[in-house]
Formats: C-alpha cells, structure tokens, sequence
C-alpha cells in the first residue's frame, strides 16, 4: 500500500511541476500569437485573458502517470507488473478526439454541431470497449440493465457531464476547483478499491489542475500572469469525469465487490455543476429561450447578482460541493438511493432560494428578463 501510495504522489508532484512550467511557456505564446479570450456581455473579465490553459492537462496528465508506472514496473516483481489492456487504449483514443476538437476551437474555432458530434463519437468509443452503466442501484426502482439501454445511456452521461463541465467554466477557479474536488474523491474511491492505476491517472491531472489553478486564480491580467483553460481543457477534464463516474459506478464484480452506493456517490462528486445545467435548461425552457444558448444565469452569475465577488462565489461554490459530498456520504448509511436524490434536490432548491432572496434584495432581476430588456433598446 505505501509503495502504490508513493507513486501516486510522483504522478502528482511529477504533473504539477510540469504545469508550473509549462503555463508560463503557453501564456507567452498566447500572447506572441494574439489568442485571447476577449470580453463581451456574457463573461465577467474586463480584458483580454490567453485561453490556453488547458492546452497541457491531458499531456501532462499521461506523462506523468506513464512516467509513474513505468517507475513501478522497473521497480516491482514480474508478478506485479501493470500491462495496458484494451480498454486502457480505447480510453487513450476517446481522450485525444475530444482534447483535439477542444484545442482545434480555441485555436481556430469550430461550431457547437461539430463539437457535438465528435463528443459523441469519444464516448460512444466507451461501450464499444464494454464500459457502460449496466445497473442502476434501484434508481426509480430500476436495478440491472441491458447493453442496449446502458450503452446510449453511457454516451448520453458522459456528453452531458462534458458540457456540464464546460459551461460552468464562467469565474476563475471554478471548473478547476470542482474538478480537483471531484477528482480527489475519485482517487479516494479507487484507492479503496485497490485500483491503484486508476489512482496514479487521477493524480497526474489533478497535479497539472492545482498548477493551473494558481494562475488561473492569483495570476494579473494587467502583468500578463493570468490564463484561462479554454475548452482543451473544460472538455478534456468532463470527459475524463464521466469515465470515471462510469467506471466506478459500472457493477464488475470482476474488479470490483458490489456497493449499492457506487452509483450515488460517484454523481455526488458532480452533483453541482450537473444540477446547474438542469436548472439552467429548466429555466430557458421556461421562457422559450434555445436551451443551448448562452447567457448569464447560472450558480456563479447568480451569487454574483446576489453581491459576491469573483472570489466570493467561488468559495461558496465549492464549500455546495463539499457539503453534498458530506451530507450524501452520510445518508447512505441510512436511507435508501432514492430518498438521498430527492433529499439533494430539496437542499439545491433551499440554496436557489436563499440565493435568490440576496438577489431581489440587491435589486437585481433575472437575467434573461434584463437580456430581453436589452434587446428590445
């Protein structure tokens, strides 16, 4: 156990200082090469910011787990040596489609259709390899499922969980710091489950995460310091968020004993930024807006209108995070997957209305009603 928890800290500490060297490298080349993430009325930056960030976490991430494990081969007994399987290959090849199509849009640009598609195609790779949720823990009564079911349904949690990921990604340090947490807990599931390489590929993204982080979050934009992760980055980091949701909530006795909270503690991790899009769709529904429009309305919007900083909002949104987490660790032990769902989205609904109630106190509206305000001037 020591040695295995050894190389997960070389995978970490091996990727954070590639981050700490490399980000300074990309933000100089943003800067040579005018790639800027410009202002407009949607986004909260005053000034042109490089958006490259996440140009490094998927490089990064295999580097230093590769780096790691080879470590561990040379190192180990010919009994334990970890070997790529084909699964790990399929995974590798999802991962580079949808890395490539997040860096080809921050370079060039390309339409949401074709973003879409490809982020399709990447996930629909995960079944061919016959990774796919097959059981729902008794959600809405609903235990073991067919291939034919599990499969869309994979392809469907893991592009969600992608643009979930993605449109968050609105304040400094927000998609980031849900990710570390989020990644964190993975790592923790994992390494109690013995699956240690799980664990040394986690590290390595979370060690590139916590890099960008800090220049994300403490870097000047008026001292050229400052760099946001660009879709390279949101996108790489939701896909591999679904992978791992799905594998660990996946029921393969094989590699893992049945738990019967798998599944509700792997949607834990991701609890918000996917209950923020669903409100976000269920609000744009509501007054006939394109649900795939962008605007100004979700958690971090809102708790900024409700008179939180940049800085503010972040803690508060991390610390929803934390205390889901918390709070559904708990009732597992006590209360039955479907009560914790409809325990979460009462403590969601609490949080929308306390927010709420500091936005009408500071006079602001909503912001899709201001949009049209906007519109018609």
């Amino acid at each position: 156990m020591t040695l295995y928890l050894l190389y997960i800290l070389v995978s970490f500490v091996v990727s954070m200082a590639c981050g700490f060297i490399l980000i300074p490298l990309i933000i100089r080349f943003c800067r040579a090469n005018n790639l800027y993430d410009l202002p407009n009325a949607r986004k909260v930056h005053k000034r042109g910011i490089p958006r490259l960030g996440g140009i490094c976490f998927a490089p990064n991430m295999l580097f230093a787990a590769i780096l790691a494990l080879i470590v561990f081969n040379a190192t180990s007994s010919v009994g334990n040596k970890i070997q790529l399987n084909l699964w790990a290959a399929y995974f590798i090849i999802s991962l580079l489609m949808i890395y490539s199509v997040g860096l080809i849009d921050d370079l060039v640009g390309l339409g949401a259709k074709t973003k879409f598609i490809v982020q399709i195609i990447s996930a629909s790779i995960l079944p061919a390899a016959n990774l796919y949720i097959n059981n729902l823990y008794g959600l809405l009564g609903i235990y073991t499922i067919p291939y034919w079911i599990g499969a869309p349904l994979t392809v469907f949690v893991i592009v969600f969980i992608v643009n979930a990921m993605n449109l968050i990604d609105g304040i400094d340090g927000l998609s980031a710091g849900l990710s570390f947490i989020s990644l964190g807990g993975f790592l923790v599931f994992f390494a109690l489950e013995g699956m240690f390489v799980y664990c040394v590929l986690i590290a390595g993204l979370m060690g590139v995460i916590l890099a960008f982080m800090y220049f994300n979050i403490f870097g000047k934009s008026d001292k050229g310091t400052k760099i946001f992760m660009g879709d390279s980055g949101s996108l790489t980091i939701g896909f591999i968020l679904g992978v791992m949701l799905i594998k660990y909530s996946m029921m393969n006795t094989v590699v893992m004993p049945v738990k019967n909270d798998r599944l509700i503690m792997a949607c834990t991790l991701l609890i918000v930024p996917v209950f923020d899009v669903c409100r976000v769709i269920i609000v744009r529904s509501r007054h006939r807006k394109p649900i795939f429009d962008a605007d100004k309305n979700h958690i971090h919007h809102k708790m900024m209108r409700a008179g939180l900083t940049q800085h503010g909002a972040l803690r508060s949104i991390l610390g929803m995070e934390i205390i889901f987490i918390m709070l559904n660790i708990c009732l597992s032990k006590f209360i039955n997957f479907n009560y914790i769902v409809i325990t979460d989205i009462i403590v969601w609904m609490l949080f929308q209305t306390v927010i709420n109630h500091f936005i009408r106190k500071n006079g602001k509206k909503e912001f899709l009603i201001e949009a049209e305000t906007m519109t018609e001037q």
